[in-house]
């Protein structure tokens, strides 16, 4: 069996295109890499890539993109929408086929070593690769933001895995680590109040608010405005979607936005999903008309895309946005 592990680093830069550019080129260089999707968002002004292949191409790949990043991207100007902590914001490693998650970990920790040792850049484990479960969750870890690091980095809980001991003006901090398929998945309201956006990301969320747990397990969120879109949109991470499915966040924040007098418009993925989330989420929309028994793979995956509103801001093409299909 081909072993295959698939990188999705979040790069702070979404308007120069130039600069997004030369970072995929880097990527897509390298023999046994497979660039699979480039997903640029203007407001929150970061770069989501994914790519996979061969496990040492793919480190080498990651390892090039984030000193491309470090290079052109000036973490003292950027400014965007999205939390961000450096030029390569974070670069999870993720195992896809005939590779482990212990050896996950181990191209994770390989990386990181010589984005530290190279580049200097400071560089801290997350997930599966972060013994120190205090510090293994991202939002933890990039709490604060880059402006905030400059004193965070020298507290005693907070000293980089990797890298030097202080923070890197020009490329900021990275957090690297192996985990399992997240999707990434923004779901954009009728509404330009980022009030309303943020009460749902914090009902939903699985950490809640001051202390109060929300109401899905493996969700992170928060609201923001997308100018793009003129519209607040309740932006989140599914972290297990076999837990917490796709079709489920969905009908929980469009139940929760009715609440507060508004209505879901549509929704968006960053970069890329598993075929099974949509199969899913097609199965759960047919099955209100009782339409599941003879449904082909198709027809579930057009299901989820109109149950879903996949296409409210462009036309939504399943063959550009699966990992499965992208890898035959």
């Amino acid at each position: 069996m081909k072993r295959i592990i698939e990188c999705v680093p979040n790069f702070s830069e979404g308007v120069n295109s130039n600069v997004v550019a030369a970072i995929a080129t880097s990527i897509s260089a390298v023999a046994g890499v497979k660039l699979l999707n480039v997903d640029p968002g203007r407001d929150a002004n970061r770069t989501v890539v994914t790519f996979a292949g061969d496990p040492d191409a793919v480190v080498e790949a990651a390892f090039l993109a984030i000193k491309t990043a470090g290079e052109l991207i000036d973490m003292r100007v950027q400014k965007g929408e999205h939390p961000r902590m450096g030029a390569t914001d974070v670069c999870p490693l993720v195992p896809v086929r005939g590779v482990t998650m212990s050896e996950t970990v181990g191209y994770a920790g390989k990386l990181a070593k010589r984005v530290g040792d190279e580049l200097e850049i400071p560089v801290y484990l997350y997930e599966y690769s972060q013994p120190n479960k205090q510090r293994s969750d991202l939002a933890i870890i990039r709490a604060g933001e880059y402006e905030g690091f400059f004193d965070k980095i020298k507290l005693p809980g907070w000293i980089p895995d990797y890298g030097p001991n202080k923070m890197n003006a020009k490329c900021g901090a990275t957090v690297i680590g192996a985990r399992n398929y997240l999707v990434a998945y923004n779901i954009t309201l009728n509404t330009k109040l980022v009030s309303i956006a943020r009460q749902i990301a914090y009902a939903v969320r699985e950490r809640g608010l001051h202390g109060v747990p929300g109401k899905l397990k493996y969700v992170k969120a928060i609201g923001w405005y997308m100018q793009e879109y003129s519209a607040a949109q309740v932006s989140m991470n599914l972290t297990n979607i076999e837990e917490t499915p796709v079709h489920v966040v969905f009908e929980e924040v469009s139940a929760l936005a009715t609440q507060f007098g508004v209505t879901v418009s549509g929704s968006e993925l960053i970069g890329l999903i598993p075929l099974i989330a949509l199969l899913q989420a097609g199965k759960f929309h047919y099955e209100k008309f009782g339409l599941t028994a003879d449904a082909t793979e198709q027809q579930l995956v057009d299901g989820a895309v109109e149950y879903l509103k996949l296409d409210s801001l462009g036309k939504f093409e399943a063959r550009e946005r699966v990992i499965e299909y992208l890898l035959q």
